[in-house]
């Protein structure tokens, strides 16, 4: 056994699901490794989207994701998604081969590139301590929820492991995960801080910026837990119009947030990333922020207490603050310290697991007055809580459909069990808002960069790790071109995906956002393309949606045996911007 081959076996005795990759020289070893160990493997056709479908299955599956990818050039093609990853906080594991003689045309400093974009570098950098370093890589990753690059030297990798053989292996790497996980440390280029007491899962969404909030402790740099608590209780008990907003760091805690909720009659939020956590319950507002139906906005705006739940509330969830009201008091509840002071700076903070804080109040907070909760207000998100509800009139015509029209329709037409995944752009607010989803497990939102291009790998890497639901990518056709590739990863994989492209011709958030102002739109106008052609030549079925009557081709599929991928190719009315697109250009 050879170092890359100790690697591959290290990761999959520590649980690793599927990898994804692009195979090259330096990596061919390790991801034989992998395999031969049980783990899947997902070949990309670019090792961006094999970094972002890795980030999509970790999100989707709650295990960690691995990306195998070549050095030099491969990890520098993976960058854009290791970004996305490391500034959501994904579990996400990188191994990428190095070349270290700087005479070596892959040479590059992989270290300081991955820490530039917020991740943890690390090496393996020998056969004597290759099952520690790996374990450690994996336990950074896990219990930290960072995105770590493993280097692993060429000259390294090919070294022998003598005393190494598959038992010994298993064994050495079994105890070293039953031992107190380290953390990323000082080394990391973000510190996650230390947690008191209430450990667990930290916030999926990443903090930074200053701000003020209750008096530190000395030794944490944060209030204690216990303080925390305390004020937390008091101000549950005396808020008249208290509202949750549940983070990514909330996600598997729906039923101790309903619990608190019922007993303080709060009401239910998620920012974009949790959409769908709190489907089915009545007092579900959906999305906080840009996304928000006008009665959400206006419900959250007269609330007297706000609590973050894993949440950082940044400017998209708080429309750049605008949503927290002169004299609303803010609450934050998070794993990491920082986000307590970020964005919008916490009046009350607790640094804890999201579900274990939920249960210590439930269990300390008086049951009362009826909080937010009335019939009449029930009636009213029943009524208007959907964009759906919301009236607008409809501007399809001339060859093209409204995309509010365009996704009303898809979400009648398509089945109810979906994971939706959407690429960034002008249109995205209309399949996130107006594409209904099941659960938090059926909404895949990477977005933390805001780089258009992934939506399709996003989807790819969701649809494998729920393989049960049928798998809806939703692209501009900026981001859909650029994404090109991987329709034949989609196609070899035989997943049957429901490829959406809302087609303006455009980049839509450009023109939307310097035409009013007279600028020459040249740059970022593109000629008419067939993407329904180039979808049939990679063997996808694919009709083109001008009006309400072309969807009986979606129809169609959903009704048929679904034996090949849909792209439905929308051309959709461009005249004006999202209005979500306009609550985001108040903060330029």
């Amino acid at each position: 056994m050879i170092v890359a081959e100790a690697v591959g076996r290290v990761l999959a005795a520590c649980g690793a699901g599927t990898a994804f990759g692009v195979v090259g020289s330096g990596n061919f070893h390790v991801t034989n490794a992998l395999v031969a160990a049980g783990v899947p493997f997902v070949a990309a056709r670019h090792e961006g989207g094999a970094a972002t479908m890795a980030d999509a299955y970790a999100r989707m599956s709650g295990r960690a994701g691995i990306v195998s990818v070549h050095q030099g050039p491969g990890l520098t093609n993976a960058m854009t998604g290791i970004t996305e990853a490391a500034k959501s906080r994904t579990p996400l594991i990188v191994l990428a081969g190095e070349a270290t003689e700087p005479q070596s045309n892959f040479h590059i400093d992989q270290s300081a590139l991955a820490v530039a974009v917020g991740a943890v570098a690390m090496r393996v950098t020998g056969a004597g301590d290759v099952v520690e370093r790996v374990v450690r890589a994996y336990q950074v990753a896990v219990g930290d929820r960072r995105t770590v690059l493993l280097n692993l030297p060429l000259d390294v990798q090919s070294t022998p492991c003598p005393d190494l053989d598959p038992t010994t292996l298993t064994a050495r790497t079994t105890r070293l995960l039953t031992a107190a996980p380290p953390s990323a440390g000082p080394s990391a280029s973000t510190a996650t801080g230390s947690t008191p007491t209430l450990a667990g899962r930290s916030s999926g969404e990443p903090a930074g910026g200053e701000g003020s909030g209750p008096e530190p402790s000395p030794s944490t740099g944060v209030p204690s837990v216990e303080d925390g608590l305390l004020e937390l209780v008091r101000a549950l008990e005396t808020a008249r119009r208290p509202v949750f907003i549940a983070g990514r760091g909330a996600r598997r805690a729906r039923r101790e947030l309903e619990e608190l909720a019922e007993r303080t009659g709060a009401l239910l939020a998620t920012s974009a990333v949790a959409k769908g956590l709190f489907r089915g319950s009545p007092w579900d507002l959906d999305v906080s922020g840009g996304f928000a139906t006008p009665l959400t906005a206006e419900l959250i705006r007269a609330a007297d207490l706000v609590v973050g739940w894993g949440c950082a509330l940044n400017m998209w969830t708080t429309r750049h603050g605008s949503l927290i009201s002169p004299g609303t008091r803010v609450a934050k509840v998070d794993l990491d310290p920082a986000a307590l002071k970020t964005h919008v700076p916490a009046d009350v903070g607790v640094v804890g697991d999201v579900a274990e804080v939920a249960r210590s109040l439930t269990a300390r907070v008086r049951a009362g007055a009826p909080g937010y909760r009335s019939p009449e207000l029930a009636g009213r998100i029943e009524a208007e809580g959907r964009w759906r509800a919301v009236p607008y009139e409809d501007e399809s015509g001339g060859g093209r459909i409204d995309p509010r029209t365009l996704t009303i329709a898809l979400d009648d037409l398509l089945p109810q069990d979906r994971i939706v995944s959407i690429d960034s752009g002008n249109f995205m607010g209309y399949p996130s808002m107006f594409l209904d989803v099941p659960d938090e497990n059926g909404f895949c939102f990477t977005q933390a960069f805001q780089s258009i291009g992934l939506g399709l790998a996003t989807a790819i890497g969701a649809a494998v790790a729920r393989p049960g639901r049928l798998p809806v990518a939703a692209l501009g056709d900026g981001g859909a071109l650029m994404g090109l590739a991987e329709l034949e990863t989609v196609v070899r994989l035989g997943l049957p995906m429901v490829i959406v492209v809302y087609d303006d011709e455009a980049y839509g958030a450009e023109v939307h956002h310097f035409g009013p102002h007279g600028h020459p739109l040249d740059t970022v106008r593109f000629p008419p393309a067939d993407l329904a052609a180039i979808a049939r030549g990679h063997g996808l079925a694919a009709v083109t949606v001008t009006g309400p009557d072309d969807l009986a081709g979606v129809a169609e599929w959903t009704g048929g045996e679904r034996d090949r991928p849909l792209l439905v190719h929308a051309k959709v009315t461009r005249e004006r911007g999202s209005w979500w697109l306009e609550e985001a250009f108040k903060g330029h």
